[in-house]
């Protein structure tokens, strides 16, 4: 059971209307200190929407979101003030070096003018700007820019940090990079990770949710993706049975069978122990009872464009 201090953004009900459009409907999501969620859709799901509507740069139509223990409505400068936030355009200033910029970040941010440049430093080690605070913004690569944009949004120390496709453009080194700097993160903050890249979901998230047509379709930790996709499991027998003999038992619903292996997917009341007591019944000779796992990619696409794989 988590504590009322452990839950850092708890959104309820969120949709939002551009006209006739619903581009959001009934999102309610929370988010954990020390979590990182990541947040998938195709495009048009809903994700950049949901994102302004948690960091207030929309108004939701309807829902509520609460940050910190703030409600956005009645409390919106509280509310922003636990939140970092880096678009997908970072919002740098190219002709400011880096310390000019992140300075100028700290007072938007309210960080007493005693405390502007401890501020800047600390936001610069754990973002692994150190050595380029002289720099130009605007001479930097991509991925030292993107890094900036990430100072930028914890500059302040929130306790909340919100990352849209925080790697794109960037070449493998500079994601790797990125992609450490975001579990760094989370272990002291809760991140929000919003991104196309699935691989880079299952590097660094705890929890996925998966948006289709404005809907949340998944919320599930990453911990738990087998059992949410229902890849049941792969039996491999020296003597295998008929399929059909697996299919009469409880809360099995398929079989598939190619010589010495079955693939078998379950639903409610199915129980491993029954399935290995009729395997010793039948003397089916088991050599092996698997899960079998499908990738986030295979479950994405399952959810979104409902194709069986």
């Amino acid at each position: 059971m988590n504590s009322p201090a452990d839950v850092l953004i708890e959104a309820e009900g969120l949709s939002r209307r551009y006209g006739d459009l619903l581009a959001v409907d009934g999102v309610s999501l929370r988010l954990l200190r020390g979590e990182v969620l990541g947040l998938l859709g195709p495009n048009g799901a809903g994700k950049s929407s949901t994102l302004q509507m948690l960091t207030g740069a929309i108004a939701a139509s309807a829902g509520s979101v609460r940050v910190a223990g703030h409600d956005l409505d009645t409390a919106p400068l509280a509310a922003r003030a636990a939140l970092g936030f880096l678009p997908e355009q970072p919002p740098v200033y190219r002709e400011l070096k880096v310390d000019e910029y992140l300075a100028y970040c700290a007072r938007l941010r309210r960080v007493t003018a005693e405390n502007v440049a401890a501020a800047v430093r600390r936001a610069k080690a754990r973002s692994g700007l150190d050595g380029v605070g002289h720099r130009l913004i605007g001479r930097l690569s991509k991925g030292f820019q993107q890094r900036v944009g990430i100072a930028q949004a914890i500059i302040h120390n929130p306790p909340v940090v919100i990352l849209d496709e925080p790697t794109v453009g960037l070449d493998p080194i500079q994601q790797r990079e990125i992609r450490g700097l975001i579990r760094e993160l989370g272990r002291e903050h809760g991140v929000i990770l919003s991104t196309h890249i699935l691989p880079e979901v299952q590097a660094v998230c705890d929890r996925v949710i998966i948006l289709h047509q404005g809907r949340i379709v998944l919320d599930e930790p990453l911990s738990d993706l087998a059992a949410t996709t229902g890849g049941g499991l792969r039996l491999d027998c020296e003597r295998p049975p008929a399929a059909a003999v697996i299919e009469h038992l409880p809360g099995v619903t398929a079989v598939a069978c190619e010589g010495t292996s079955c693939r078998i997917a379950t639903g409610p009341g199915f129980n491993t122990r029954g399935l290995l007591e009729a395997a010793l019944a039948g003397d089916w000779g088991v050599l092996s009872l698997v899960p079998e796992r499908r990738s986030l990619e295979e479950l994405f696409v399952q959810l979104t464009c409902g194709e069986a794989t």
